[in-house]
């Protein structure tokens, strides 16, 4: 039985039934034309969401990506030192003094996995001088870019420890979508980046393009395929990675005045719960009076784990 089979057998009420839906619509929306954003939240690449992610893109159902700085660079850390991970089952028994030796150890946890920082340590290696080039010639690039020069070597092909095939930042270099990591600072290359400025090892700042840049140029994009095709919003878990994407629109047609549709298609897997202010668990229709979404485009809320759900929809849409 496939994947779509199963999930058309079995997925019948409460969350299974909305994640069916979505995925349905999902599959309808781009076949039908329209053009898919996706954002990444949490530790989705630590999960390894590569694997499904990177197919998805090369088979042209998503079309940008809006991710958390970490989630873009540990793409490229699973990439370079998978066999170098230590997985831990009994994660939740954990004690304090099991992390002091995981930490004397050199590992950084992220729940079940932990990696490496010498994984770390070279890619700011790597990266350092494109940084200080940038710097020098006065001149600014996204995030995104430097990662791809980094791609661009040869050299760096003999420490590949996945497939490939499972980097989602590598298949977004080879169909050249964009990608936008709002809050870059928020990273360990991006703490990494500000201390080479500080110390002066990198001139200045400006040498990794800013956010409100990156929000020109996603708004660029939005504003010229959308003129072409409806452009639909599949959200994995909240925060920064989606609210900066999703506020492309608003800012067109608040702020620049112009005529632009709204975004034609919402989805949202989180855990998060509905309270009084969070932006996380807030249902579609809050995003109504914010001219981000309609009233009648299709809207998804489920409420489960992003690590089972999104490769589940990621499959449907796949065919698989």
């Amino acid at each position: 039985m496939t994947v779509s089979a199963f999930m058309e057998h079995n997925f019948r009420h409460f969350n299974a039934r909305e994640t069916l839906a979505a995925a349905r619509s999902y599959k309808q929306f781009v076949e039908g034309g329209g053009k898919m954003l996706v954002s990444l939240a949490g530790a989705m690449s630590t999960a390894e969401i590569g694997v499904s992610l990177a197919e998805m893109i090369r088979q042209e159902k998503v079309h940008a990506i809006s991710c958390t700085a970490a989630n873009l660079e540990e793409d490229l850390f699973n990439l370079f030192a998978h066999d170098d991970y230590k997985v831990i089952e009994n994660w939740r028994a954990l004690s304090s003094d099991d992390e002091v030796a995981l930490l004397n150890k050199g590992f950084n946890r992220v729940t079940d996995t932990c990696i490496p920082e010498t994984v770390m340590m070279h890619m700011q290696s790597r990266l350092t001088k494109y940084w200080v080039e940038q710097a020098n010639q006065g001149t600014g690039k996204f995030a995104y870019e430097y990662f791809f020069d980094v791609l661009d070597e040869e050299d760096l092909k003999q420490h590949y420890q996945v497939p490939i095939e499972h980097s989602w930042v590598y298949a977004a270099k080879e169909k050249n979508i964009p990608i936008v990591s709002p809050g870059a600072e928020d990273s360990t290359l991006g703490n990494m980046f500000t201390a080479r400025v500080m110390d002066g090892t990198v001139k200045c700042h400006s040498a990794l393009k800013s956010g409100t840049q990156q929000l020109e140029m996603l708004t660029n994009w939005y504003r010229n395929q959308s003129s072409q095709s409806p452009i639909g919003f599949f959200q994995i878990g909240g925060g920064i990675a989606g609210d900066f994407a999703i506020c492309a629109v608003p800012m067109l047609i608040q702020d620049l005045n112009e005529d632009a549709p709204l975004w034609a298609y919402f989805a949202q897997i989180g855990d998060a719960v509905t309270s009084y202010g969070g932006y996380s668990g807030a249902v579609p229709n809050e995003k109504i009076t914010w001219k981000k979404l309609s009233k009648d485009g299709p809207k998804f809320m489920i409420q489960s784990d992003a690590t089972i759900v999104a490769p589940l929809i990621f499959a449907y849409v796949l065919g698989q």
